[in-house]
């Protein structure tokens, strides 16, 4: 059974669109990473400062791997500081 995260980022004001281009431009080597089912982006259609991925991964192993890679490569100090808080991380687990 596949691993669902929920990743929501809360940008400083106004910093959401330029945010959100950086994070598009950036889907294509997510996709790519082993294990990653599907990403899905989405932005608050009442705050344009805060976006929410809907992440499917084999497993959370795969996905942990990822955000490690994601850190050694300097993104994740990057979004940190585009942040108004840390990005939230919640790892559903199906209830049916």
């Amino acid at each position: 059974m596949s691993h669902t995260v929920v990743l929501e980022f809360k940008c400083n004001e106004g910093v959401g669109p330029g945010f959100l281009e950086t994070l598009l431009g950036a889907l294509a080597d997510t996709r790519a990473f082993e294990g990653c089912e599907n990403v899905e982006v989405y932005t608050d259609a009442d705050d344009p400062d805060r976006i929410v991925l809907w992440e499917k991964w084999t497993t959370r192993e795969d996905q942990e791997a990822y955000l490690a890679w994601r850190t050694e490569t300097g993104m994740m100090e990057m979004i940190a500081s585009l942040m108004a808080s840390p990005p939230r991380f919640m790892h559903l687990e199906p209830q049916d």
